[in-house]
Order: C-alpha cells, then sequence, then structure tokens
C-alpha cells in the first residue's frame, strides 16, 4: 500500500503534462504515445518536412479555437499544437490576457466527485464524500485509487514562453498571436497573462503551407455611406438576389451606387452630371509559408486577389477638381476577419475595403460613358530569403464600350475603385487601391447656344483604364521575416483601352442626339 501511494502523484503529474501539452485523452498511456508515430512528434522530428492544409474554417470541422506553441523544449522550432485553450479576454494596448482551460470532467464511475478531489493530496481537500453519490463509500476512501480515476487540473494552463494564436476573442475581435511573458495568477475567470507580440514562425516552424481561401460575402459587414447603395450578395445553399431580380454568380458581393456631381455654377440643367452602376467582387486571400530548411523562414507570400465585373455609366458636364485634386467620394465600407485553418493553426486576416467614386473634371467636357468591364487583380506582397519582400500587383482587366459619346472641349477622368488594406491579427500588412476608371477628352474649339446644343471642332476619345497603387508595410513581418524599409511601395500599374473616339465635328443636342 505503500508504494501505490507514493506511485499515485507521479500518475497524476504526468496525467497533467499530458492535457497541457493537447493529448486526446487524459488517461492515455504516455510510453504508447511515444511508441504509436502520432502525428505531433512525427512532425517534430523534422525527418520531413510537414506540408500544411491551408482551409477555410466553413470547411470540415471549422477548424481550431486556437493552437500553442513551446519553443525551448525538446523540440525547438516544432510545429504548433491545436489547444482547447481559449482567450476569454485580452487587451492590446497594454497586452493583458486572461486564458481559460476547459474543465476537467468528473470520473465518469464517480459522477458527484467534485474535479479536485481531496484523494489527490490538496493540502485544502477535506475527506467529506458527496451524498448524492451511489458509489460515495469504500472505493473513494482509497488514496491511491482516485488518480487513475479523477484526473487533477493541469498543473499550469500556460506558462512564460508560450505562444499562442487564436481566433477572433473578446477584446480582440481581430485574433490573437501573442508570447506569454509572465504568469500573473488565477482569477475567477481563468489564467491572467501578460503577452508580446509574437511572430507566424514561432508556430509553423518547419512546416511549409499554400493555399487560396475564398472570403465568404455573407460574412463581410457593410456600411453604407452614401444615401444611393445597394448591397447583395450571393452564397451557396443562401441565395440572395441583386436589385430588381437579378441574380448573382456564387460568392459574389454586389454594391449597386447612383451619385450626383458637382457641375460648374449657372450650367443649363441639361448638364447635370451623374455616376451610376454596380461593383461585383469575389475576393481570395492567398497564404504561403516556407519554414527555412537551417530554421527560420525561407519564404512567405500574403495577397488579395479576386473577379472584378462591373458596369457603370458617367453622365453630364462635371466640375469635380479643387486646386487640381481630384473630388473622392466613399459610399461603402466593407470589412471582414476570415480565419483560414493552416495545419492546426488558425491564422485571422483582416480585411478592409472602401469603395469608392472619383472624379478630375475641368467642368467643360459633356460626356455620356459607360462601359461593361471584367477581369481580376492580385495585389500583396512575397517574401524570398535570398531576396528579401517583394511587392506583387496584377491585374487584367478589360471593359467593353456600352455607349460613348462626347461634346465640348475639355477632359474628365472618373474611377470607381477600392481602397484595400490586408493584415494578419490586427497588424496591416498590405495597402492597395484598385481603380478602374473611364477617362474622356475632347479637343479643339468648343461653342454653346442658349438652347443647349453644343459642338466641337477636333477630335475627342473615350478610354476605360485601371490604376493600381499601394504599399507593403514593415508589419508583414508578423511571419518573423525581416522588412528593412518601412514601407515598400508596390509601384504604380496602369492599363488602359480605347472604347470609342472621332475627329471632326462633334455635336449635342439638349435631347441628347449625336450627330
Amino acid at each position: 500500500m505503500r508504494r501505490s501511494s507514493r506511485i499515485a502523484p507521479l500518475l497524476a503529474l504526468t496525467t497533467a503534462s499530458l492535457l497541457v501539452a493537447g493529448c486526446s485523452s487524459p488517461g492515455s498511456d504516455p510510453s504508447a504515445d511515444a511508441s504509436d508515430g502520432g502525428k505531433e512528434p512525427a512532425a517534430a522530428a523534422g525527418s520531413a518536412t510537414p506540408k500544411l492544409t491551408v482551409k477555410g474554417t466553413d470547411d470540415g470541422d471549422g477548424g481550431a479555437q486556437s493552437a500553442v506553441a513551446r519553443p525551448g523544449g525538446s523540440h525547438p522550432g516544432r510545429l504548433a499544437e491545436k489547444s482547447a485553450l481559449k482567450v476569454a479576454s485580452f487587451d492590446r494596448s497594454s497586452g493583458r490576457a486572461v486564458i481559460t482551460a476547459p474543465a476537467v470532467r468528473p470520473s465518469p464511475s464517480k459522477p458527484g466527485v467534485p474535479t479536485k478531489s481531496p484523494e489527490s493530496g490538496s493540502p485544502s481537500g477535506s475527506p467529506t464524500a458527496t451524498p448524492s453519490a451511489p458509489h460515495s463509500t469504500a472505493p473513494s476512501a482509497d488514496p491511491s485509487a482516485s488518480p487513475s480515476k479523477s484526473a487533477p487540473a493541469p498543473k499550469a494552463d500556460v506558462a512564460v514562453g508560450d505562444v499562442i494564436a487564436s481566433a477572433p476573442a473578446p477584446g480582440a475581435p481581430q485574433g490573437v498571436l501573442a508570447k506569454v511573458t509572465k504568469v500573473v495568477g488565477k482569477t475567477d475567470r481563468g489564467t491572467e497573462v501578460n503577452t508580446a507580440p509574437a511572430t507566424l514562425d514561432a508556430l509553423l516552424g518547419g512546416s511549409t503551407a499554400h493555399g487560396t481561401v475564398p472570403v465568404d460575402p455573407a460574412a463581410m459587414k457593410v456600411e453604407p455611406i452614401a444615401p444611393k447603395v445597394k448591397v447583395s450578395w450571393a452564397k451557396t445553399g443562401g441565395l440572395h438576389f441583386g436589385p430588381k431580380g437579378a441574380s448573382l454568380p456564387l460568392g459574389r458581393l454586389r454594391l449597386d451606387v447612383g451619385a450626383s456631381l458637382p457641375t460648374p455654377s449657372g450650367g443649363p440643367v441639361s448638364a447635370e452630371a451623374s455616376a451610376t452602376g454596380y461593383v461585383q467582387l469575389a475576393p481570395k486571400v492567398d497564404f504561403s509559408y516556407e519554414g527555412g530548411k537551417g530554421g527560420g523562414v525561407g519564404g512567405a507570400s500574403l495577397t488579395l486577389s479576386g473577379d472584378w465585373s462591373s458596369q457603370w455609366e458617367l453622365k453630364g458636364r462635371a466640375a469635380a477638381s479643387t486646386e487640381a485634386k481630384p473630388l473622392r467620394l466613399p459610399f461603402a465600407k466593407l470589412h471582414a476577419d476570415p480565419v483560414i485553418q493552416v495545419g492546426p493553426v488558425p491564422v485571422v486576416v483582416n480585411l478592409d475595403l472602401t469603395c469608392y467614386l472619383q472624379v478630375d473634371a475641368d467642368g467643360k467636357a459633356s460626356v455620356d460613358v459607360k462601359q461593361d468591364l471584367k477581369g481580376d487583380f492580385t495585389v500583396g506582397g512575397s517574401y524570398q530569403f535570398a531576396k528579401g519582400w517583394a511587392p506583387i500587383a496584377k491585374a487584367k482587366m478589360h471593359g467593353t464600350p456600352v455607349r460613348a459619346t462626347a461634346a465640348a472641349a475639355g477632359k474628365v477622368k472618373a474611377s470607381l475603385g477600392a481602397e484595400a488594406s490586408v493584415g494578419l491579427y490586427g497588424a496591416v500588412g498590405v495597402t492597395a487601391d484598385v481603380a478602374p476608371y473611364l477617362r474622356a477628352e475632347v479637343a479643339g474649339t468648343a461653342s454653346a447656344d442658349s438652347d443647349g446644343n453644343a459642338s466641337a471642332t477636333g477630335s475627342w476619345a473615350a478610354y476605360g483604364g485601371i490604376d493600381v497603387s499601394g504599399a507593403l508595410r514593415a508589419h508583414l513581418d508578423i511571419f518573423g521575416t525581416p522588412i528593412f524599409d518601412r514601407r515598400i511601395p508596390l509601384g504604380t500599374l496602369n492599363r488602359e483601352w480605347k472604347l470609342a473616339g472621332g475627329k471632326g465635328t462633334v455635336s449635342r443636342t439638349p435631347a441628347g442626339k449625336q450627330h
């Protein structure tokens, strides 16, 4: 009996350490875990580079709430493990967090015995049995039997040095990626800790991962900031149709907008300017990570891409320049925090889009231009150990003219675009401006009469195009890679195509008929 009483505390400590490590069964045999070739120990051994699956949390079982890495152990830089720990609260300004662990269930054979039973050797325990338990007599009085039937709480939920990646949590709607710097102590809400920012290489180690995950349009929060904005979306299994019964392709978000534009003072009513149309988006996030063979990070990338389609028109005689600066009219803000599952690690992507109209016009040219635009874009950054970070800016779009007329000498350019920012765990890493536009210019002499007739002698042309600009930010070092410059420009990408044009005399009547 003395030998059994000495073994009991050892068994309790072994069980507790297995719980902290995230084993699936509190009563599993440690020797069996070491010999059965479990997934995590195999990955840690480094015999082969683990290839992790990248998927959305809508796929499969929904992914992990959190993952924990414990650097400095027997396998430094090992892949993090899926964890049952949860971030109960987080204060980003101070780094203070409260971490909770799942309660240990009572013993199946003793449903009335509390989690921290007196038989576990706690000095504060009381040998009083629970009256409602049918088996609360003789077996519970044997201290050598209790550890194997009622596991005590883990010795420590979290420890200094632990790196935690968490899906959005109270106080951290953009997720948490932090390293525990101090365990403050137990509270009635959980274990209170101090944290500092961490990087993904501490969790992904020497693994590799690459995948593209669509952003669920139904999960995007849309804030209209202009009066004439309509929002619609379509998702598999839950169609939501666009305005006037128009159906959308699955996975698309559509924004319809109409706005009046400033016109020259004293101009005729027929010269009133407006921009109307719609934008359809299907955004995707591309994530890539490659652990270095000798440690560190070999490669990484984060990009935002997607299909784009729009149809919109610009009419009238706009006067929308102020000291050579275009007039920008934001009409909707969009935000999403999709969680992509990279192996056991939940990676929280923060996506913000601000859709806008921008007009640069001299108030002289009168236009009626409409185009149907389709294509795709990719913006972001990629890292290679030997080259460092490099920007990515691509756009393949083409516009088809629906209508294009112009009258009176002057010029006008109007964009229907989106400002985008993409980050991880609340740190902005990429900013980009994707701006498809319409442009018209009329050269020569102009004349007008009181009946609203206008004419221009010379040449005129209407163009469609796209501008892409932006920058990589220092916060992309969240991968564990260095960024030497605080801001790396994407470089301006411009493509333009001709919609219509002509030479000679172009005239326009009040009824809008072209001659």
